[in-house]
């Protein structure tokens, strides 16, 4: 009688131990689920097709007059908002990496400023900056230079060049630790593991020479990467569109413009930075007419979120290039032309 009780009693244990190792890996995975999701994309909570922004801008980096002084920009193109809302800006005109602290009147300069050159303390028209946490540095597209370098974020004034030969433009970096950037030369984007270049990058997008098929690229911007390891690409030379490549796909799916292209309309024109969130709603700067415009899963008609006005305000953006959210699902843009970075409130 004793021995079936003892055996009964360890059969119970086991299930109660079983049951709690499972509920502990179900919780895990979740908890990995959320990470993810939220390091994809911060905002993600509060962003989705019906979010609205204020028409008014704040200007959060750059001054009135454009130059290379530490409160001022020239004509930059990328932007990186870090998890604490500081700013990481390619501020091209002036070949250099300037890092703005939320609230702050100036800004820090934390890669190049040194004039353009191929030195390791130079960049020349760096395009877009991205921060790996892993090893606390900067990446930075040095397109002139044709190398994309890292530069440590403390502590030193040169960098080193971790790919080369490479006509980048846009960065991005997905949850799996891996390197995404848009090589306009050969109308490709490559994927390298990131602490990892010495192997030539894997191919993830074009590749099939030139063209607007839905296996080329013709002059692709910038891009984003999605939690399934989805790249979106802005294709702006010719093609006019937003192209999604699956993981392993060897063709895209055209998510925006393309064929629908018809200057006067909400079709997509002269597409350049991107994001796209939780829900699928792609949103892109449209250098051109100065649009912001966002595109829900699946819609073949855009709605405009952010226009310039037929009269030039003060406050309102001129031929923008780059846009980023942050985690409270304020709108950020690059305005080159009026050499600003803005910030759009949600409403």
């Amino acid at each position: 009688m004793r021995l079936i009780s003892f055996c009964v009693w360890n059969i119970l244990l086991l299930i109660v131990i079983g049951t709690t190792v499972e509920n502990e890996d179900k919780k895990s995975n979740l908890e990995s689920t959320q990470t993810s999701l939220e390091t994809t994309s911060a905002f993600s909570s509060l962003v989705n097709g019906s979010s609205k922004w204020s028409n008014h801008s704040i200007t959060v980096a750059g001054s009135q007059d454009a130059g290379d002084k530490l409160n001022q920009l020239l004509h930059p193109i990328g932007l990186y908002v870090d998890d604490d809302d500081t700013l990481y800006i390619a501020d091209t005109g002036n070949n250099r990496v300037m890092e703005w602290k939320s609230g702050a009147t100036v800004g820090r300069v934390v890669a190049g400023g040194n004039g353009f050159g191929s030195k390791m303390t130079q960049l020349f028209d760096p395009t877009d900056v991205i921060v790996d946490h892993e090893s606390d540095s900067l990446i930075i597209c040095d397109r002139r230079n044709t190398r994309i370098v890292q530069w440590p974020r403390q502590g030193r004034t040169t960098g080193q060049i971790i790919i080369s030969n490479i006509s980048c433009f846009g960065l991005a970096k997905d949850n799996a630790g891996f390197l995404y950037v848009t090589d306009t030369m050969n109308d490709t984007v490559r994927r390298w593991k990131m602490g990892d270049y010495t192997r030539e990058g894997i191919v993830v997008a074009g590749g099939d020479e030139i063209g607007g098929n839905l296996n080329q690229l013709d002059g692709p911007k910038f891009l984003f990467v999605d939690s399934e390891q989805s790249v979106y690409v802005t294709d702006w030379s010719d093609n006019h569109r937003v192209t999604k490549w699956t993981k392993g796909s060897k063709q895209s799916l055209i998510v925006v413009g393309g064929d629908n292209y018809i200057e006067g309309h909400i079709q997509l024109s002269d597409p350049r930075g991107i994001v796209v969130d939780r829900y699928g709603t792609v949103y892109v700067v449209e250098n051109m007419f100065s649009l912001i415009t966002e595109w829900p899963k699946g819609a073949t008609v855009g709605k405009i979120i952010l226009n310039r006005p037929a009269y030039l305000e003060e406050n309102w953006f001129n031929g923008p290039e780059d846009l980023s959210f942050d985690r409270n699902g304020n709108l950020y843009v690059v305005d080159s032309h009026n050499s600003l970075v803005r910030k759009f409130l949600l409403k």
